[in-house]
This record gives structure tokens, sequence and C-alpha cells, in this order.
């Protein structure tokens, strides 16, 4: 499921370079969906599935064996995602890998992480086969800073705490590995990439990217919640989770694992290569008619 999200995605380029079998189910079967190609076609299944519609998942499910579970986080997540979970039981799927997230506990203070630990527990109740995977921020939601890069500014409220991020590419990879080596299922794998870096560094090495400089202004987090609905009319309940996530960092200072690496069997992918890999749609926005004067 969520075979058009970040993560969905990337696992089914993954399972696809695998000649793996897979079903792609999304809500929107009729469009095209990214890094498909009609070579692909002969190992692709795409089937419609709405985890609000309980018919639709019936059909989905039929015949398969093994399902990944990405849902975007919301409201309603803890109650999709136990539908979902439900009746993939009922269909006789037989390993779910579930994506996480950091600090999913029943206590946590993110709210979103608590959800997910609700459907852990609920896999857990249920004794299907799964496999947690908790994964910290991807690197591909950094391409949503495009636009204030064109303004000089990033903006958090993290101070200097360090963060891990990992490649979408890497989570794809390890469940496509999960799911294809019976040998791998079960246990929960926190993933990050290689190293830590803080919003000030960020916003140096974005600044060495795009020859323009780019500040990071730390804001307390009424204030950055504040921005984030009234500014960037986020949702109040995800501008509520960015705060909470950022204030984790600074309670609990994050590091890497070598989750990645020890399942992969190769290191993960570099926030540098990855900055590096989309130069372009950074420098694009810095350079054009809103780009920063580079002036503080």
């Amino acid at each position: 499921m969520g075979a058009t999200g970040a993560t969905g995605n990337a696992l089914l380029r993954s399972l696809l370079a695998l000649g793996a079998p897979v079903r792609a189910l999304t809500r929107t079967p009729h469009r095209p969906i990214s890094g498909v190609t009609d070579a692909h076609r002969p190992a692709l299944e795409v089937r419609y599935a709405d985890a609000a519609d309980p018919d639709s998942l019936r059909t989905a499910f039929e015949g398969a064996s093994r399902l990944f579970l990405a849902m975007a986080n919301g409201p309603a997540q803890v109650e999709l995602e136990t539908r979902v979970v439900d009746m993939a039981a009922g269909a006789g799927i037989e390993h779910v890998v579930k994506i996480s997230a950091p600090a999913a506990e029943p206590g946590s203070p993110v709210a979103v992480s608590r959800g997910h630990h609700a459907v852990e527990e609920h896999l857990r109740t249920l004794g299907m086969g799964h496999t947690v995977l908790r994964p910290y921020a991807f690197m591909q939601n950094l391409l949503r800073l495009a636009p204030a890069v064109a303004q000089g500014v990033i903006l958090g409220a993290m101070g200097d705490a360090p963060c891990n991020y990992v490649d979408c590419r890497d989570i794809g990879d390890v469940a496509a590995a999960v799911l294809t080596a019976p040998d791998m299922a079960g246990g929960t794998h926190v993933l990050t990439g290689p190293e830590t870096v803080s919003h000030p560094e960020l916003a140096d090495r974005l600044s060495l990217l795009t020859g323009h400089r780019i500040r990071y202004v730390d804001l307390a987090p009424d204030e950055l919640r504040d921005h984030l609905v009234r500014r960037a009319q986020m949702p109040v309940w995800l501008a509520d989770h960015v705060t909470e996530i950022q204030q984790l960092a600074v309670a609990r200072p994050e590091c890497p694992t070598d989750d990645v690496a020890r399942l992969l069997g190769r290191p993960p992918r570099t926030l540098d290569a990855f900055l590096h890999e989309h130069r372009d749609r950074f420098r694009r926005w810095a350079d054009g008619p809103r780009g920063n004067t580079g002036e503080p």
C-alpha cells in the first residue's frame, strides 16, 4: 500500500529491480506511477485500494502473501491502518512490513508516534508475522525547502540539535530485502543515514550548494507552530507534529544507527550526495527572480 508515496514508490522500484512479482495498490490506478515503465509490466499488477473502503482491501489482498504498509500521517491513521491490518489478517496475509516512526512508544511526546505504537501493538495482538521499520526524517522532504532557500532563510525550533536523515531509496531497499528474504523478516529496525546534521549545518551546506547565503533562524516552538499554520497554511495537526518532532530531537539527541548497513551490506546514502543530486532544484529557486541577494 502507498505505491505512489515516497517510501512506497521507492520500494516499488526496488522490487521491480529485483524482478519480484508485485501488486501496487493505489487510490488512482488510472494514473501513471512514477518510475514504472512498460518493461516492468510483466512483473507488476496495479489495483485500486482505499483504506477507507473495506471491500477494496478485500479484493486487493486476494492471493497475496506479504504486505507493505505505509500510509500518510494524519488524524485518522490509527483507525485506517488498524482496518488494513485486520483485513490483511482475514485475507491470509502472512507478513506485514510496517513503516512506523521513531519514539513509537505509548508515552511518546509525539502524537503521531503514539499512533504508530498503537498499530504496532495491534499487529502483535493479532499474532501476525511483521517487521517494523522506523525511519527518521526523509531526505526527500528537504526538497520542500527549495522555496525557503529562495528567500535565504530556513526556519526551525531545534537550535543546534543533531538530526538524522535517511534517503527513502534506502528505506525501499531495506523493505524489499525484508519482503523477499524470509530469513530477514521480523524485528524492529531504526533507519538513518550515516551522520547527523543540525539545521545550522544544513544551512551551511545549502549555502555552498547554491552559492547564496542561507541562514537558519531558530524560533521558539510556539512561534514555529504559528508560522506553519498562518504562513505555510499547514493543518493544525501537521504543524503540531512538525513542532513535536523537532522538540523531540532537542530532548533526545539523535545519533545514526547501523541498521541500513547491517541489513543491506552497504552504507546508507549520504545527505551531501542527495543534496548534490538535486542541486539544480535548489539553485533554480535561489537564482530565480525571488532568489535572495546574499545579504544578512
